[in-house]
């Protein structure tokens, strides 16, 4: 049994929809208090609405996380709000499709400017507040594409997510004295709206690839992130915790099958 986060301060971006979504419920069921961050502000109000329908408490906050001064203002509401800032969940990320013939300039920035500057931009806003309070637990959403494998047309995507584990490693050593942790949680194949438009056979190809058999859903991410972000946790820092049903793990697709 985890110690329980009711009444902690806990900022969620890219929370309007996906693994976000449910990561900033979860919280949100075991009593903390949920600011739920996204570019889309009537998406992140109805997000929070249905948390707080379900008995969560929280509220919704219009940002980009790539703009600096919009996540100086994030933490400035967190603050206003809650008191203070207990648990940063670093999530918002894009992952649209470019083979590197194709891929344009602008396409690779707007990438590295979501998942990686948004990421350290995020970050560093929510520092003071837990500085303040020597204490803090911070949880990036990577990927295993870029970190541990690669798929076509995702070579920006794999690269700010790999990134992302690079600036984690310093920051871990840096925010350690101030009592603060930052760890990741890298999922394999999710569950989210984001499937939706591949049809049900390709979901079907794509759990046969996992030794568990079944794609992992959001309450899988959520939950690893719950713990990292756990008093339980607090001495893990600059770690990565994969959620992949085992995905990464067969040398080939024989492996699966016994040979």
């Amino acid at each position: 049994m985890l110690t329980p986060i009711a009444g902690r301060s806990v900022i969620v971006t890219g929370a309007s929809r996906g693994i976000g979504r449910g990561i900033a419920a979860l919280f949100a069921r075991h009593g903390g208090r949920v600011l739920v961050v996204a570019r889309d502000g009537a998406a992140a109000e109805e997000a929070a609405a249905a948390m707080r329908e379900a008995g969560g408490e929280a509220t919704s906050y219009a940002a980009d996380v790539a703009d600096e001064t919009a996540m100086a203002r994030m933490a400035e509401a967190a603050v206003s709000r809650h008191g203070g800032i207990d648990i940063l969940i670093a999530n918002a990320g894009i992952f649209p499709s470019a083979p590197l013939v194709m891929m344009r300039e602008a396409e690779f920035d707007q990438v590295m400017a979501t998942n990686l500057k948004g990421t350290f931009l995020a970050v560093r806003a929510v520092l003071p507040a837990m500085q303040n309070d020597r204490r803090g637990r911070i949880v990036i959403t990577s990927s295993i594409t870029g970190p541990v494998t690669g798929y076509p047309g995702w070579a920006h995507y794999g690269a700010s997510k790999a990134a992302q584990l690079g600036f984690m490693r310093t920051a871990a050593i840096e925010l350690a004295p101030h009592g603060i942790t930052i760890n990741a949680v890298l999922p394999g194949n999710i569950v989210t709206e984001g499937l939706d438009a591949l049809g049900a056979d390709y979901l079907t190809r794509m759990a046969r690839a996992v030794p568990l058999g079944r794609l992992g859903s959001v309450a899988d991410v959520a939950n690893a992130a719950l713990f990292l972000a756990s008093d339980e946790a607090g001495y893990i820092t600059g770690q990565t915790l994969i959620v992949d049903g085992g995905q990464t793990l067969p040398e080939s697709p024989e492996a699966l099958t016994g040979g």
